[in-house]
């Protein structure tokens, strides 16, 4: 049966009636990833399992919010859409404005955005304003220009887009036949870490059933998962107990300083026993190349600090032996590649264009 995105998928469990034509681009349905050489490096006898959003459409989790809200959006009526964003919601508003034919509108701070995501935006067509200040700066002007503009809010602010990211835990339930007992994730705007605790809840002791087609989906479980949330040193409100005025991270994704799901993380980092916790710059990326080099899988910056959290936790004996861990990894590393490139090239070799000079390269690197 075709997959049609996870508004379809989920209509039943999401505030969309049958007669509400979703904008998708098929979104959702990525793939839950078993960890096997890492948990082993880490003496870890458990399960260590990575929830990969970067395989979504425009390459984040964005994009399961932003069929939510882009498909309320139009169904209001709304010729144009506008974010503040540090680079994956802008790329995720500017593809799902384009797919329904109406204007995005993008506020990105001035030289703190990956390229990578600053392209997909352009190409997409949005507008593109480029503010001289952070996303916080951006997240003002945007809740300021919508009180006189005819646009929709398509940050986390607006509700539909948490609506859609909870439908991950649906997915992780339905792949796992139950909820994780540790679930990880990188914490900026903070509003992944409260869908995700709203789906988990929801799912718990009922059936979540999703049609499509002619067939259904179920996500059910018994139990409910630690909630732990790691953070950039450089910018870890959470950690700080307020506002981070100049928040500054190498994790461009998670470079916030006053998250707008403030109230929302806390309650599901208390209510399911949970923490916040925070990470270097230096283990990010350390984390970011060994998920890349041991896994084959790799993620952008601020993804890898969910996995980064949860090996040190793992470490400490935080997270118990035996136990199964989910961390996300919200983005794909192919949003920010100068972070490698500036790190330098390992494993390049140049040699002359000539057999016995390959060779040579070659058995050196068997030896």
């Amino acid at each position: 049966m075709h997959y049609t995105g996870l508004v379809n998928r989920y209509r039943s469990r999401l505030p969309f009636a049958p007669e509400v034509r979703a904008v998708t681009l098929n979104e959702g349905n990525t793939p839950l990833i078993e960890l096997v050489n890492i948990p082993k490096r880490a003496g870890f006898e458990g399960r260590i399992l990575v929830k990969f959003e970067g395989l979504n459409p425009t390459g984040s989790f964005k994009d399961r919010g932003m069929t939510a809200a882009v498909t309320q959006a139009v169904h209001e009526g709304s010729k144009a859409i506008i974010c503040a964003s540090t680079g994956n919601t802008s790329a995720a508003a500017a593809a799902y404005a384009a797919r329904a034919g109406i204007t995005a509108f993008v506020l990105i701070p001035d030289g703190k955005i990956a390229l990578g995501k600053l392209a997909q935006a352009v190409v997409h067509g949005a507008v593109v304003v480029q503010i001289q200040g952070n996303f916080d700066d951006g997240m003002r002007l945007v809740k300021e220009v919508a009180q006189t503009t005819p646009v929709a809010i398509v940050n986390s602010i607006n509700p539909y887009r948490l609506q859609g990211q909870k439908t991950a835990a649906f997915e992780i339930i339905e792949a796992l036949g139950r909820a994780p007992d540790y679930h990880c994730l990188p914490v900026g705007n903070a509003g992944n870490i409260s869908a995700y605790w709203m789906g988990y809840k929801e799912a718990t002791g009922q059936r979540a059933t999703a049609s499509m087609g002619g067939y259904s989906l179920e996500a059910f479980s018994n139990n409910l998962p630690k909630m732990a949330g790691y953070q950039a040193a450089g910018a870890a409100p959470f950690l700080r107990g307020g506002r981070v005025a100049n928040p500054e991270t190498v994790a461009t994704a998670i470079r916030i300083g006053d998250p707008q799901s403030w109230d929302h993380a806390w309650a599901a980092q208390k209510e399911s026993g949970g923490w916040f916790d925070e990470c270097t710059d230096a283990e990010i990326l350390a984390t970011q190349r060994l998920l890349a080099e041991q896994e084959g899988v790799w993620c952008e910056p601020a993804s890898a600090t969910s996995l980064c959290g949860a090996l040190r936790d793992i470490k400490s004996g935080k997270i118990v032996q035996g136990a199964t861990v989910v961390c996300t990894l919200t983005g794909n590393g192919l949003k920010d590649p100068d972070i490698v490139i500036q790190a330098g090239l390992k494993g390049l070799v140049q040699v002359a264009a000539e057999r016995g000079a390959v060779e040579q390269a070659i058995v050196s690197q068997l030896r």
